[in-house]
């Protein structure tokens, strides 16, 4: 087996870590829309926020037969390495997962990382591969979707007005791309309450939101492709930002889109905003995104608040992710 660090322009190997990525997914996730090349040339070009993962293609000869990622960062979390291992669904049994994963944690080692994690779908055998090599289970990560046609309007219409009436002493604005410059000081210190989320028993440090980090994220999903929908809550009298929901919607494939950050701020909790934040993007969605079918959103399992403001607007579990982490 030989492992080559993947380009963003390199075509011929963009296709083949796409081709074992898509046959991973469909064996062990088939609810995940497959990867398009320019999805995958996106992600790997772009990242979350600028920073993308280093991205790995294993052969066999000729033959594509695993993947790897590894992902850091310099914001924050600096003694982290966050590690991806995928072996094609053809070649498993062989031991190639612990070969791949050994290459990453030498990387990891040799870049003076001091912990390190995995992740992977519920199931039997990622429990097994994690703790054969020393990986203990600290978070479990549920993924819900909301399929737009099953939306209960007249439900949500009654949630949304319920909830505009709690949260009188504030107004919402609709914000789609980037934000303006100079909000985003006060944009980044909102953000920050994301870090108030459950991370259960995972060796993690808050994550640390500046201005750049915004703008960074803003031009890493705009240059994947993706529209970038924000509905913020401004208090009235001070005008504070009291929280935000985002959401992304895939350009080339308009029908698929993804809920980002959902937050707010604990001076300003006990008046609904969550609710009425997420309610006034369905109807946002509803009335700009006519081809939008599905949402997807992803929540620690203990964060028992979102889950029910989630479970209220009728998203449903579609898979349950495992992370596991490690110190080296």
């Amino acid at each position: 087996m030989e492992i080559h660090q993947v380009s963003p322009d390199d075509a011929s190997r963009v296709r083949a870590v796409l081709a074992v990525s898509n046959a991973v997914s469909e064996a062990d996730s088939p609810w995940l829309p497959p990867h398009t090349e320019q999805s995958m040339v996106g992600a790997m070009r772009h990242g979350w926020d600028g920073e993308p993962a280093v991205r790995f293609l294993a052969t066999d000869g000729d033959d594509a037969i695993g993947a790897a990622a590894y992902s850091t960062s310099t914001w924050d979390n600096t003694h982290l390495a966050w590690l991806e291992v995928s072996v094609h669904p053809d070649h498993r049994r062989r031991g190639l997962g612990s070969e791949i994963l050994a290459e990453l944690l030498t990387r990891a080692s040799a870049e003076g990382r001091t912990s390190v994690g995995i992740d992977g779908w519920e199931s039997d055998s990622t429990r097994a591969f994690a703790a054969s090599h020393g990986f203990d289970l600290k978070a479990v990560e549920v993924m819900r979707r909301q399929v737009m046609a099953d939306v209960e309007w007249p439900r949500v219409t009654s949630l949304h007005e319920a909830a505009r009436v709690a949260a009188g002493d504030y107004e919402l604005v609709r914000r789609v791309g980037r934000t303006p410059e100079e909000e985003l000081p006060s944009l980044a210190v909102m953000t920050a309450a994301i870090n108030d989320a459950p991370t259960d028993d995972l060796d993690i440090e808050d994550e640390v939101f500046t201005p750049t980090r915004i703008q960074d994220y803003e031009s890493a999903q705009l240059g994947r492709g993706r529209e970038l929908l924000r509905v913020l809550a401004r208090h009235r009298d001070t005008g504070e930002l009291a929280g935000q929901t985002v959401v992304v919607v895939e350009q080339e494939r308009p029908e698929l889109g993804e809920q980002h950050d959902t937050s707010v701020v604990a001076k300003h909790r006990g008046h609904r905003l969550g609710l009425l934040l997420k309610t006034e993007m369905l109807g946002w969605l509803r009335e700009t995104q006519p081809r939008l079918v599905s949402l997807d959103t992803w929540n620690a399992e203990s964060n028992d608040h979102m889950i029910a403001v989630n479970e209220q607007l009728g998203y449903r579990v579609v898979g349950r992710s495992l992370a596991f982490q490690r110190s080296l």
